[in-house]
């Protein structure tokens, strides 16, 4: 693939001029994803090829491309139980079609990353065309109750710092993680710095330290994240997606199904300020603001800057991380400003989860497209100033 490396004054970096997806591959080998499986569909395509490249390059890389998107997430769900650090690639109609092992991975506590490049839809939809169209999907697209991760990335760097962040995530809270990407992050190309991977912080699934005979795959702790064992290590363990006890068979014990549910919401949820992520622009004294997330955001940030040379007391909210939905910090913007505008290349998917926690703080403006086009600065300065 056209990536060209060249040495940065820097010595501890490289600087690549690369795609959005790429910058994904250079991601995951950082986190030391070892395994892809995957069925091509555009606009994540480049991810596939470039993993079926580099893989078979580093010690025990694993590429395969399988026959549908069932099939691979079915792979990578194996591989990450066997071990390794896994992860799949895809869009639209092929997210959907791995919905069901989502929800495999999130009662089997199998940590992977999934990276979907959003596209229009419903449907086959337009292949090559930008759109937000994912994003409750990915919180809600498997059936039951269930925690999730989801992140997005808005330019290139962030591609790539945000597919670590998915896979150390991952790794750290025995959680399926969702990487969402639109068509245009994911085929801008631009510059960007990949430090040696010894100044990235890499998490990888704590191991049990007691005999096997001791061990308890799914004990309760105060973590509420067990350890986890690659099959092979000597550590018996029984993995099912039926709601099973503390020793992984199955159950319908009231009392063993809620300790079993509770663990896998707590776990998430008391270290949420560990896993939001936002990103503020000119918020200190904003009296409107603009929450966006993906390469919208880049618009708004063009919008917000050329708003404060107007004289408008503008701000940015940028979501990094959209599920578990960063409510903290939306609700001090929404209760700061009197007016919050959310631009998304949807009918509204995030804007309902703002309104849901405004409680008549704030009015809430929507700006909403889904021709395949991008939302420009000029159309969010358009609202900034009526606002």
């Amino acid at each position: 693939m056209p990536t060209k490396v060249k040495k940065n004054q820097r010595k501890e970096e490289r600087a690549i001029f690369a795609l959005g997806n790429e910058a994904v591959v250079e991601g995951a080998l950082l986190a030391g994803c070892s395994f892809f499986a995957g069925y091509p569909i555009t606009p994540s395509t480049e991810i596939a090829e470039i993993m079926a490249e580099r893989l078979p390059g580093i010690p025990e890389g694993v590429f395969i491309q399988m026959e549908d998107e069932i099939a691979s997430l079915g792979a990578v769900i194996g591989a990450s139980l066997a071990g390794r650090k896994s992860m799949t690639a895809t869009s639209g109609p092929g997210f959907s079609l791995m919905q069901e092992h989502i929800g495999y991975a999130s009662m089997t506590e199998t940590p992977l990353v999934i990276v979907n490049v959003m596209r229009g839809g419903p449907s086959t939809g337009m292949p090559t065309s930008p759109a937000q169209g994912d994003v409750q999907q990915a919180r809600w697209g498997t059936h039951g109750d269930h925690p999730i991760i989801v992140l997005s990335a808005s330019d290139v760097q962030e591609c790539l710092d945000m597919t670590v962040r998915a896979f150390n995530l991952s790794e750290k809270y025995r959680s399926p993680v969702i990487l969402l990407l639109d068509e245009i992050t994911a085929h801008t190309r631009e510059k960007i710095h990949i430090p040696d991977r010894e100044t990235y912080e890499i998490f990888s699934r704590i191991k049990p330290t007691m005999p096997p005979e001791w061990f308890v795959p799914y004990e309760e702790s105060m973590r509420g994240v067990p350890p986890m064992p690659a099959l092979g290590d000597g550590y018996r363990f029984h993995v099912t997606g039926l709601t099973h006890d503390v020793n992984g068979y199955p159950t319908s014990r009231p009392d063993e199904v809620e300790k079993l549910m509770q663990r896998l919401f707590r776990k998430i949820d008391q270290f949420f300020y560990d896993i939001q992520i936002v990103e503020e622009t000119a918020c200190e004294d904003a009296e409107v603001a603009v929450i966006a997330y993906g390469c919208v955001a880049r618009s708004a940030h063009l919008a917000v800057l050329q708003a404060r040379e107007k004289g408008i007391k503008a701000g940015l909210l940028k979501l990094k991380t959209l599920f578990p939905f960063p409510r903290p910090a939306v609700d001090r913007i929404i209760r700061q400003c009197r007016t919050v505008i959310v631009p998304e290349l949807n009918m509204g998917q995030m804007s309902r989860e703002v309104k849901r926690v405004n409680d008549g703080h704030s009015r809430i403006r929507t700006l909403n497209r889904i021709d395949g086009q991008i939302i420009t600065p000029a159309e969010i300065l358009k609202l900034l100033q009526k606002a």
